[in-house]
């Protein structure tokens, strides 16, 4: 098993950032991608930003050129710099581990709450 840890959401103004960080615990599990997800209330969940163990990173339109997703892969932590913050991103997010050794399997966080107020 992987656990998967959050912090760092809260409650910012519009145009404000704010920094997520996630920690996977050291299992002895290989994680290949990293990411963050976000659900709204009555919305699916839905990307924000994937990174890869090479640094090969994927984002949502509505995420990029505002948000940034980095990965320290020694300490197995990802985290997910929000900035210029809107109402509408507005959503718990969550982090989320894909591993490949010993077994692939997906693994979730509880999820931060990320609230912008206009």
């Amino acid at each position: 098993q992987v656990q998967l840890v959050e912090s760092g959401g809260g409650l910012v103004q519009a145009g404000g950032s704010l920094r997520l960080s996630c920690a996977a615990s050291r299992t002895g599990f290989r994680i290949g991608v990293m990411g963050w997800y976000r659900q709204a209330p009555g919305n699916q969940r839905e990307l924000v930003a994937t990174i890869t163990s090479a640094g090969s990173t994927n984002y949502a339109d509505s995420a990029k050129g505002r948000f940034t997703i980095s990965r320290e892969n020694a300490e197995n932590t990802v985290n997910l710099q929000l900035s210029t913050l809107k109402p509408e991103d507005t959503a718990v997010y969550y982090c989320n581990a894909q591993t490949y050794y010993p077994v692939r399997s997906n693994y979730w966080g509880r999820g931060t709450q990320v609230t912008v107020s206009s």
